[in-house]
């Protein structure tokens, strides 16, 4: 894989679904807690598949899962389930849905406890403040980081499914509060918080 293309990261290639990702939301820093459940839901469905395909299928997602709307997909019933295991909005993986609907109810807690999402995730972190990394070659980027197995192994003890140490470090990426453009990428200055 290039480490850059048309001077972003080589990772998005040529897809402007894809390009318009990593321009807009990819390493910026989120702290909004709708959109951090947005990103939760998201990257736990993406378990063993291509960031691509659940791009593709988001706004399936956004349908399926109330706007992420993490109140309401903490009440949903099998009969939810049953369902979306029939709308073809989303990945149609009984086990990641109903991780979702679990994931929702410790998200909320997780919000009571901490005052928002937001404060939880940002507490692992030394100062506070988000890790801008200084890669100058996608193949210097890790798949994981000793923050997120501890982050991980924190939500998975807090009854979180499916957000492993990978899917963790690629949610930190995407919500921007480890930055990983690449130092030549043109968006690596623009990491204003969303």
């Amino acid at each position: 894989m290039q480490d850059l293309i048309n001077g972003r990261c080589g990772w998005c290639g040529t897809d402007s679904l894809y390009i318009k990702y990593h321009d807009e939301e990819w390493g910026k820093l989120t702290t909004d807690d709708r959109t951090l459940f947005e990103f939760l839901i998201l990257e736990s469905a993406q378990a063993g598949l291509n960031w691509i395909t659940i791009l593709k299928k988001r706004e399936g997602y956004r349908k399926a899962f109330f706007d992420f709307n993490a109140a309401q997909v903490a009440q949903m019933t099998d009969k939810d389930i049953e369902n979306l295991m029939h709308f073809d909005g989303i990945i149609k993986n009984r086990l990641k849905i109903k991780s979702a609907i679990t994931n929702a109810q410790m998200f909320l807690a997780i919000q009571k406890e901490f005052g928002s999402f937001y404060n939880y995730i940002l507490s692992f972190f030394p100062e506070h403040k988000p890790v801008i990394n200084n890669f100058n070659s996608l193949k210097d980027v890790p798949a994981t980081s000793p923050l997120s197995d501890t982050i991980s192994r924190d939500m998975k003890k807090r009854g979180f499914k499916f957000f492993g140490t990978t899917i963790c470090y690629a949610y930190l990426q995407a919500t921007g509060f480890i930055n990983d453009h690449l130092t030549s990428c043109l968006c690596r200055t623009s990491s204003n918080a969303k």
